[in-house]
């Protein structure tokens, strides 16, 4: 590495120079890319798009990274919650805190699940929290800590727990009185879309987008299946179909 031009060294320690920094960041780049790739496209179960990543990270050229970017609607985050590096080798800073340091019944909105060591992920993802959830601390203990949504609680001992971080809910982002999630609508019941959820990232955000899923739109499930999933919705005069998981990350209000 270092005939390579990518790192130096400085008495016992190495570090990184100019080029060292913009191949790392290219590969920061491609691996979070390919995540969101997996996660939200080959719909890949999250607990194995990390690995898979991996393979494939140092593949990629710096034109296919761009047209990747661009397929998946620049998305800001991977699946896991961290920041993607620009084109221009830019990494957001990332402003968390783990939950276990966290405010009891002070409300916050996840922002990152750290998903190593895999079997402490492999818990939060099996319990069903998730990127962009609102939660609060119901109790805290040595023993374990209880966190709900306002609908569900969960469960975690602290060493699991300490691996979800949280951060304030923005301001004017909360959702209005009232607001369910969009496979919670009733059969003919009519609604408006009042936002898609942060979760929402990649292909799926750029379609939903592009199908009209703007605040104000009405929506209405209009044709059961059988099985119950998925679910036929009318928006904009358009009968399209959504999985359960995908029609849970689009809040609505009910309207009369």
């Amino acid at each position: 590495m270092e005939a390579q031009g990518l790192v130096e060294s400085r008495g016992s320690e190495l570090h990184l120079t100019t080029e060292g920094e913009r191949w790392a960041l290219h590969v920061v780049r491609a691996h979070r890319l390919w995540e969101r790739y997996l996660a939200d496209e080959a719909r890949m179960p999250l607990e194995k798009v990390h690995t898979e990543a991996h393979r494939r990270e140092h593949r990629f050229t710096d034109a296919e990274l761009d047209e990747l970017d661009a397929a998946l609607g620049h998305p800001s985050r991977d699946p896991h919650g961290d920041p993607i590096p620009t084109r221009e080798g830019i990494l957001p800073k990332a402003e968390s805190t783990p939950i276990t340091s966290w405010q009891t019944d002070r409300p916050a909105r996840i922002v990152h699940l750290e998903d190593e060591p895999a079997i402490a992920y492999q818990q939060i993802t099996a319990a069903g929290l998730r990127l962009g959830q609102t939660v609060r601390i119901l109790e805290s203990t040595p023993q374990r800590y209880v966190l709900s949504d306002g609908e569900n609680e969960y469960r975690l001992a602290p060493a699991v727990a300490a691996n979800i971080h949280v951060a304030p809910l923005p301001e004017g982002e909360v959702l209005p009185a009232g607001a369910i999630s969009l496979n919670e609508l009733k059969h003919d019941q009519r609604a408006e879309i009042v936002t898609l959820d942060e979760a929402v990232q990649g292909f799926t955000r750029r379609r939903f987008l592009d199908l009209g899923m703007t605040p104000g739109t009405e929506i209405y499930p209009e044709l059961q299946n059988f099985f119950g999933d998925p679910r036929g919705y009318r928006v904009r005069g358009t009968l399209i179909a959504l999985r359960k998981d995908q029609a849970a990350q689009i809040w609505v209000k009910p309207v009369n």
